[in-house]
Order: structure tokens, then sequence, then C-alpha cells
């Protein structure tokens, strides 16, 4: 009987992204079955799929070296009362498999005995002696010892160390590793979820568990009523999976029209320069009140001084909304931002407290599978890099391409981000362009597009100033791409 795996599990057993599969199966070079994937179907594809290729395997290895054991440990298993629930769960499928097994082994052994006495009462009919024979045969075979799938054994492993998650009514589905709660889970994978203080008090979170069983992480002081407790709701931030397959019904948020204006102080974490003229501002949200919001969209930004009074500036973050606690801003020096010129001047320091009301922008990923490709301009990096993370969580594109334009003497100041993620990505390439002049460049950016990408449908999305984006704008679409396929963000 043939294994059956969803197509995030395959992804993760096999260590490819998931947008590949997702790819091969719209190409139909990879057939699905009632929407899972059989694995014989992986094997065809990927006939050098072994045990220890597998990504998740790579890691569990490192228990091996204890330089690496307490992290892993960590970070990868879960807690032992969650363990000893999915193990517990494994073993009462085994149990139901083995006595399904022996039913009809018993059923079979039944049939073989009446067959061999039928063709002893008729010796002259070959009928009986023929079945006779094909049950021994058939018996013989499926006692005998097979060779062991190793993708199934990686399966039933996964099944232990980690949970996987379907949304309801998305179809989304997620992760559970280590020790994080679902909310964390869902926001890693890069889900639009509702949640608010991400603590347990505030009860946006609630989610109603349709499939599978949760175990509370942390306490909680929001209370359910007897009512939604009777419905199988929960909270995501103080819950985690405690079966290998869930499934919640929740409302995620369809756009940037979804996601509530807020207003947080934060606290500045560290200012680092990364070249002459630009700073990494790093601000942390309290624990009881993070910032939703979605890649690509910007805020502002207020810092009280002393004497005269606030400042104010808006700026695009440079983070992921994975990581909602810790916001990213990569901010130049201009003499009309009265912000950057008290942040260059060393002013605005460690520790200090900073306003963030926000988020704004539509400049946000648009749902769909087809590659991704950015192109920034200078300081149009930050929202693209916040994309491009998100992108990266959610594992559907096939495959990213950033091309970054520099025009001035700071050059192209996160380059080290860009060989990280190219070095650890086989679908991520990047491409790094030098111009004083936007409008050159951004000519030069749309030659070296059409040079690898043109053959291929793919989203756009670019972000700079207001020539570099029109300039590029109007190549692309001079190229034939779509204007639906374009996404602009000017800075």
């Amino acid at each position: 009987m043939t294994h059956h795996l969803s197509v995030w599990r395959a992804a993760q057993l096999l260590g490819v992204a998931r947008g590949v599969l997702q790819q091969q199966v719209r190409e139909g070079s990879l057939v699905l079955s009632d929407g899972l994937v059989p694995i014989d179907e992986l094997l065809r594809l990927y006939p050098e799929a072994q045990l220890e290729e597998s990504g998740l395997l790579e890691r569990v290895a490192q228990i091996r070296d204890e330089a690496f054991g307490k992290r892993v440990r960590e970070r990868l298993m879960p807690s032992q009362e969650v363990l000893a629930q999915r193990l517990f769960a494994q073993t009462q499928e085994l149990a139901d498999v083995r006595k399904h097994l022996q039913h009809y082994h018993r059923l079979v052994v039944e049939l073989q005995k009446k067959a061999r006495e039928r063709a002893q009462e008729h010796p002259r009919d070959a009928t009986w002696q023929d079945m006779e024979r094909q049950i021994s045969q058939g018996l013989a075979q499926a006692l005998a010892t097979e060779s062991v799938n190793l993708l199934e054994v990686m399966d039933d492993m996964l099944k232990i160390m980690t949970a996987q998650v379907t949304v309801r009514p998305s179809g989304h589905q997620f992760l559970v590793e280590g020790h994080a709660n679902l909310l964390q889970s869902g926001l890693h994978s890069g889900l639009r979820l509702n949640y608010g203080c991400g603590n347990g008090s505030c009860g946006m979170c609630k989610v109603r568990v349709i499939s599978g069983e949760v175990t509370q992480t942390q306490h909680s002081d929001y209370q359910l009523s007897e009512t939604e407790k009777s419905q199988g709701y929960t909270l995501m931030c103080c819950h985690t999976a405690a079966s290998s397959e869930l499934t919640l019904e929740l409302l995620e948020a369809s756009g940037p029209q979804d996601i509530p204006e807020q207003q947080i102080t934060t606290q500045v974490r560290a200012v680092t320069a990364l070249a002459p003229n630009t700073r990494l501002l790093h601000l942390q949200t309290p624990r009881t009140h993070r910032l939703r919001f979605l890649a690509g969209q910007s805020v502002r930004l207020g810092w009280t001084m002393p004497v005269t009074g606030d400042v104010h500036a808006t700026y695009p973050v440079a983070s992921c909304p994975c990581d909602d606690r810790n916001l990213l801003f990569f901010i130049r020096r201009d003499s009309t931002d009265p912000l950057a010129n008290h942040l260059f001047a060393g002013d605005i320091k460690p520790t200090a407290a900073i306003t963030v009301l926000g988020p704004t922008g539509d400049f946000v990923l648009a749902d769909g599978h087809r590659p991704l490709v950015f192109a920034a301009c200078d300081e149009g990096f930050a929202p693209i890099k916040s994309l491009i993370e998100h992108a990266l969580s959610l594992d559907a594109a096939p495959s990213l391409s950033l091309f970054w334009l520099a025009t001035g003497g700071d050059g192209h100041f996160a380059s080290n981000q860009c060989r990280a993620w190219s070095e650890a990505l086989d679908q991520f390439e990047f491409e790094l362009v030098s111009d004083h002049d936007p409008v050159a460049g951004a000519s030069q950016v749309a030659l070296a597009m059409r040079a690898d990408l043109f053959d291929i449908d793919c989203d756009f999305y670019l972000a700079g100033p207001a020539d570099f984006v029109a300039t590029l704008h109007a190549e692309l679409r001079a190229a034939g791409v779509a204007e639906s396929q374009l996404f602009t963000e000017v800075l």
C-alpha cells in the first residue's frame, strides 16, 4: 500500500522548498492523489533521496556533537509531555494497524484452509488447487522481509519531532517545532494571524480546534467561556500541538485593510553604523504589546526631545513580521529629516523610548505561487528585505531574485545579508548594480532582468526613489510584463 504525504511534509523530507513541489504539481510532473503526494511519485522524481539527506535528520544528528547538543534539544525537541502524547498516539495507530493485520492474516489462513480442503475433496478440479496455490504464494510474499522505505521511516519520525497544522478555511499549513507555541510557529511560517499581546491576556488569538490535540505551554489570564471550551476554542499563544497533526479554524488577514493601526512605545536596542551615511536602528517592543504588521509596510517613528519637543519620520520596516518584537530600520543621513539628524548626532541612544504608530502602506506580497523578482534602489532595500524574509517564511515561491541598485557612496550596505541568503538557499539569487543615476541604473536592472527572467512568469516588486521606480516600471511594461504582476513602492 502506497504511503501518502502532504506537499508540506514531502518538501520537508526532501529538503526542498515547498514552492518547488507546488510548481511541479502545476506543471503535471508531480501527480497528487486526493491532494496528497504518493511516496512512489516522490521517489520517481527524486530517486537519489536518502535518509541522511533530510534536513531534519541532519539537524537531529547534531545531537551527537556535544557542542550542538544542548541547542538542538532546546530548539528542536518538544517537551517531554508533548513527546509522550505524540508517541502514545503513534503507539495507538500502530496497535490499530497490527489488529487489522492480524484479522486479515486469520482471514487469509482460513481461506487457504478451505481451498485446501476443497482441493482434496475434488482432486480432479484444478480450480481449487490453483486457488490454494495462489493464496499460499501471496501469503508467503506478504510475510517475506521487504526493504524499508526510508521516506516512510522519516515521515514517522517527523510526526514525533514536529507537528503539522492545517488552517481552515484557507488551507494554509505550518509546522510546530521544539517548544514553540502555535502562534509563534504560525507567524514564523508567514501566516497573517490575528493576535494582540502574545502572552494570554487579550484573547485575540483565539481559535477553534477542529481535529487533533493541543497542550498548554503557559498560563493565561484570559478566561474562555464554558460554551467556547465545549466548542473547542483555545489560545494559540498559550498552547502547542500535542498530536502530530492538527486542524484549526481561524480567520487570517487578507491584506493591509485587516491590520489595525497601533501605537506602541518601544525601546532602542541598538544603533549600528552600516556605512558613513546609513544607520541600522533596532527597536524592541514590550512583551505584552507587539506590532502586528505585514511585510513591506511602513510605520511612523516619534522621539521626544528633552527641550524642544517631538520629532517624527516615516520609514519602511526592514524586518520580518515573524519577529514582531524586534523592528529594524535603515535610516540614511538626510538634512530634511529631523529624526535622522538626531540619530546621526548621537542624541538617540540605546534604551531611549521611541513611539511607533502604524502600520501603513499596501506594498505587500500578493497571493500566488509565481517566482518572485525584487528590485531595490538604495534604502528601498528596507521593504524589499522584509518581503524577501516573509517570502522565505512562506516557502511557496519556486525562486526569488534580487536586483539592488546603489547610487551613493554607501553602496550596498547590507550585501553580506544577500550573500548569506544566496549561500544558504538554492532558490535565491542576487545581482548588485551601481550607478550614480537612478534612471540609468534602472535601465541596467531591466537589462539584467531581461537576460535572466523574461521567459518566466514572475511577480515583480520595485522599491526606491520615484525616478527609479517609474523607469523600471516602464521598461518592464514595454517588455510585456502585465500590470497585475507589478507592485511598486516610492520612497
